[in-house]
């Protein structure tokens, strides 16, 4: 099975576009291959987003914008099961590009919540923060870089694969446009 890890970045509290995503691809139980972008989001910072994540209008200025990026990184993302740390932020991120731009999508998409898998996989843990997860598994991490937070979500992943987890089992169905999982 393929697993697509992804983070993303945000410009502002509205949470409808990205300004940088990260990917990591895991085939088996290692990363096979990794992607990122800074994103212009067509909008503005908000301060608490620029201290978060280093990230800005002059920054950014030269990037693509979610729409020429997306055929970049749709053949990725389209090509195993999502997975993020509290996946419903950053799908609902997700729904709301494909929707601003007015970009053709599927409507349900397959997921894991690193979240729930990392509760489940280690419930002695204080909490299943990605910074938390990252620390007491040893991993390295630049948080709030979507690039870093995509590949401790892959490891979170693959940690679970180590435990022996069924990941079926913790994989959902996201209705894109009704931004919620399928019951």
């Amino acid at each position: 099975m393929r697993y697509i890890a992804f983070d993303v970045e945000t410009p502002n509290h509205y949470n409808d576009r990205m300004s940088s995503i990260g990917i990591a691809v895991i085939e088996g139980d290692r990363i096979i291959d990794t992607y990122s972008s800074l994103i212009n989001p067509d909008t503005f910072f908000m301060q608490f987003n620029i201290d978060l994540t280093g990230l800005n209008t002059s920054v950014v200025r030269n990037a693509p914008n979610f729409k020429e990026l997306w055929p970049t990184i749709a053949p990725i993302m389209k090509s195993g099961v999502l997975v993020a740390h509290n996946a419903s932020f950053d799908l609902k991120v997700l729904s709301y590009c494909l929707n601003a731009y007015k970009i053709p999508h599927q409507t349900l998409v397959p997921y894991i919540d690193t979240v729930n898998l990392g509760r489940h996989v280690h419930p002695d843990f204080s909490n299943h923060k990605l910074n938390t997860m990252a620390s007491r598994l040893n991993l390295s991490l630049n948080h709030h870089r979507a690039d870093s937070d995509a590949i401790v979500c892959g490891e979170i992943l693959i940690d679970a694969m180590h435990h022996g987890i069924n990941l079926e089992e913790f994989t959902r169905d996201y209705i894109l446009d009704a931004r919620k999982t399928k019951k």
